[in-house]
């Protein structure tokens, strides 16, 4: 079993927004101090790069990955580009398209990928390229077309938002092949992405997610609270 803890960054319980993480590594903001550094890398077990897009520390909404590859806006300074091809050692993909919130534009695990059906044209080829991924789809779920702020989901299982119908909650275990459930983060929060960091390691959840909260992750994620 894995572990799942609470967090906030600088007070702000969306950890989500502010932190992209896979198996491999975590990106971080560079203005995180060191508690909430030492905490990612703890809980994940992962290496933490600090890292910015477009100058600023919204990694959550503006990248999207999996174990296999990276992709970035194309807003992404070519500094920071440097900066992130010199510290992971996977495939790193440029999106030229006018969706810059990758984040919140695409749901993927090491298997498929479901993409904003707007933006579904422009990302098909690099997701397939760089992510390595079996399956892309496009969809809207729960009535959102920002099927990735919606909803998170790992190589082990997926929480989505709880208006989700049984049907699209089916559909998405299908795509990704790991069982998916409803759920909210941050007192109610249904934008899963916003308030959940993960990966197959462990869970960091935005410290005012309810106990409630926290039993039904655990039992999606099969975590054990610490």
């Amino acid at each position: 079993m894995i572990v799942i803890e609470k967090a906030n960054y600088k007070g702000n319980p969306n950890v989500g927004i502010y932190v992209f993480a896979t198996d491999r590594y975590a990106l971080i903001p560079f203005d995180a101090d060191e508690k909430f550094s030492n905490l990612i890398s703890r809980v994940l077990q992962v290496p933490v790069i600090k890292a910015s897009i477009a100058d600023t520390g919204l990694l959550g909404i503006f990248v999207v990955g999996n174990n296999k590859g990276l992709l970035l806006p194309q807003l992404v300074k070519d500094w920071e580009l440097r900066l992130i091809k010199s510290s992971i050692d996977l495939s790193i993909g440029v999106v030229k398209s006018r969706y810059t919130a990758l984040g919140n534009i695409c749901l993927v695990n090491d298997r498929a990928a479901l993409i904003h059906p707007e933006a579904y044209d422009d990302l098909k080829k690099i997701v397939v390229d760089v992510l390595d991924v079996e399956i892309v789809e496009k969809g809207i779920i729960a009535g959102f077309s920002t099927v990735g702020s919606i909803a998170f989901v790992n190589n082990i299982a997926g929480l989505v938002h709880p208006e989700a119908s049984d049907k699209e909650v089916e559909y998405l275990s299908n795509v990704f092949q790991v069982p998916f459930d409803i759920g909210t983060v941050n007192f109610g929060v249904g934008f899963i992405k916003s308030g959940l960091i993960g990966n197959t390691k462990g869970i960091i959840v935005g410290d005012r997610t309810t106990g409630p909260e926290l039993l039904r992750i655990g039992k999606v994620f099969r975590v054990a609270t610490s």
